[in-house]
C-alpha cells in the first residue's frame, strides 16, 4: 500500500487465515490506514503481528494504534525497543514533522528471526546504516525483500546523517542486499522495482555513491544533490556519476 503524503509504504502479506503489517507510516493518518488495511484483508484473515523496518517515525508511527486496532503483536530490532516504548520524539525524528512519538510496546527481534505467516516464512534480516535498527523482510519463497528506508526508491538514496545512522553500516548493507540476488524489492517508498537485473543495478548504483562517499568525496557529491526537507529520510540526486 502506498503511503500518504510522508508516510511509508505499508506491506500486507497474507497467507491461510493470517496476515502480517510491515510497516504502517506517522501516526497522522492512522485512522486512513486502519481502514484502508481492512478494505484489503481477506474474509476470516487476522493480523497477528506488525513488523516494523526501522524506528523512524514515518514508518512506525501508527505502530501502537494499529496494534490495538488489530490486537496485533509489534517486532522491531532490539535496539530499538526502549526508544519505542518511551516514546522517544528525537532518534524516531517525530520532533521534525511536529509531533509526539506515540508511546509503543513492541518485542525485539534480531538478524535471521524468521516468523510464520500460514505457510510463508518471512526473516528478519538487520540492516544497519540508515539507523542502527533498520531491518528487511525477506520472504525467500518469493525472493522478495521488503527494505524500509535501506532503499528509499530507485532514484533515491538513504540519510545516514539522522539519529544513529553510519555510513560504513549502510554500504555494507546494501552490498548484503546485491548478494540476496532478489526477484522483487519493495522500496521504503514509491514503486517496487522488480527483476533480478534490474534490482543488482541500482543496488551496485547505491552502494557505489556510498563507497565514494567513504573515500572522502562526500563534499563534492553533496552539491549535486538537492537538500532535504527535515521531515525526509533520503537524498534526492541530480546526477549520479
Amino acid at each position: 500500500m502506498p503511503g500518504i503524503h510522508h508516510d511509508s509504504n505499508s506491506v500486507l502479506i497474507c497467507d491461510s487465515g493470517d496476515a502480517v503489517l510491515i510497516d504502517c507510516g506517522t501516526s497522522w493518518y492512522q485512522l486512513l490506514i486502519e481502514e484502508r488495511i481492512r478494505g484489503q484483508l481477506p474474509k476470516n484473515t487476522e493480523i497477528s503481528s506488525l513488523l516494523l523496518t526501522s524506528r523512524r517515525f514515518n514508518h512506525c508511527g501508527a505502530s501502537s494504534y494499529l496494534s490495538s486496532a488489530f490486537n496485533a503483536e509489534v517486532f522491531i530490532h532490539k535496539s530499538a525497543v526502549n526508544c519505542l516504548s518511551g516514546g522517544d520524539h528525537f532518534s524516531t525524528w517525530a520532533s521534525r514533522f511536529n509531533s509526539d512519538m506515540p508511546s509503543t510496546v513492541a518485542t525485539g527481534i534480531n538478524d535471521e528471526y524468521k516468523i510464520n505467516i500460514g505457510n510463508i516464512i518471512v526473516e528478519a534480516i538487520h540492516l544497519p546504516g540508515h539507523s542502527i535498527d533498520s531491518m528487511g523482510f525477506f520472504v525467500e519463497s518469493h525472493n522478495l525483500l521488503v527494505a524500509g528506508s535501506t532503499i528509499p526508491s530507485a532514484k533515491n538514496v538513504s540519510r545516514w546523517d539522522l539519529p544513529t545512522g553510519c555510513l560504513p553500516d549502510l554500504a555494507d548493507s546494501i552490498e548484503l542486499l546485491i548478494e540476496l540476488d532478489l526477484e522483487i524489492l519493495i522500496s521504503g517508498f514509491g514503486e517496487q522495482i522488480s527483476g533480478k537485473g534490474q534490482i543488482k543495478s541500482i543496488l551496485e548504483k547505491h552502494r557505489d555513491f556510498f563507497d565514494k562517499c567513504i573515500e572522502g568525496d562526500i563534499n563534492e557529491k553533496y552539491e549535486e544533490w538537492d537538500k532535504p526537507t527535515q521531515t525526509v529520510t533520503y537524498l534526492t540526486p541530480k546526477k549520479w556519476d
